[in-house]
C-alpha cells in the first residue's frame, strides 16, 4: 500500500527554495469628519501642584458598574408563619393520629369486655340450665324448708 522507503545519496535530493511575495502596503481608507456639537460641555478642572504648576484639564468621573439586581429579602415575619404553618400541620396530624389510636383501642376494649361477657353468661347459663348441676351441690328448697347441708327438716 505504501511506497517503500528507498534511501537517496544527498545529491539527489531535490531542493526547492520559496521566496516571499512582497504584499503592496495598505493605504488606510480616510473617513469623513463630521463635526459634532457635545450635547453638553464638560466642566475643566484646575489643579495646582504643590511646586506651584498648574494642571488643567477635563474631569473624569469614575465608572460604577451597574447596580446588581438586589435579591428580596424573605422578612422573618414570612419565616415565622411558614414555620408555624408547618407546625400546627404537624400537631393537628399528630391529634388525628391519637384519636384513632384511642378510637381503636376503645373499640378493642369493648369488644373484649363483650366476649367477657357473653363467655361468663353461658358459663351461668350452662350452671342454671343443667341437670347435673343439681345432683352436686347444695340444695335448698325454702317451700319445704329442707337444707340438705346443715341437715335441718321440718
Amino acid at each position: 500500500m505504501y511506497p517503500e522507503h528507498i534511501p537517496h545519496a544527498p545529491a539527489q535530493r531535490a531542493v526547492e527554495v520559496h521566496q516571499p511575495t512582497p504584499y503592496p502596503p495598505a493605504v488606510p481608507v480616510a473617513a469623513p469628519v463630521v463635526p459634532v456639537q457635545p450635547n453638553a460641555v464638560p466642566a475643566v478642572a484646575s489643579i495646582v501642584l504643590p511646586d506651584g504648576r498648574v494642571v488643567t484639564g477635563y474631569a473624569i468621573e469614575p465608572t460604577r458598574p451597574e447596580p446588581v439586581a438586589a435579591k428580596p429579602a424573605v422578612s422573618r415575619t414570612a419565616v415565622n408563619v411558614a414555620l408555624g404553618g408547618a407546625g400546627f400541620l404537624a400537631v393537628c396530624g399528630g391529634l388525628v393520629l391519637l384519636t384513632s389510636f384511642i378510637a381503636a383501642l376503645t373499640a378493642f376494649i369493648t369488644q373484649l369486655i363483650i366476649l367477657a361477657a357473653v363467655i361468663f353468661g353461658g358459663w351461668i347459663a350452662v350452671q342454671i340450665f343443667s341437670t347435673r348441676g343439681h345432683q352436686r351441690g347444695t340444695t335448698v328448697n325454702i317451700r319445704k324448708a329442707v337444707i340438705k347441708r346443715n341437715h335441718f327438716h321440718s
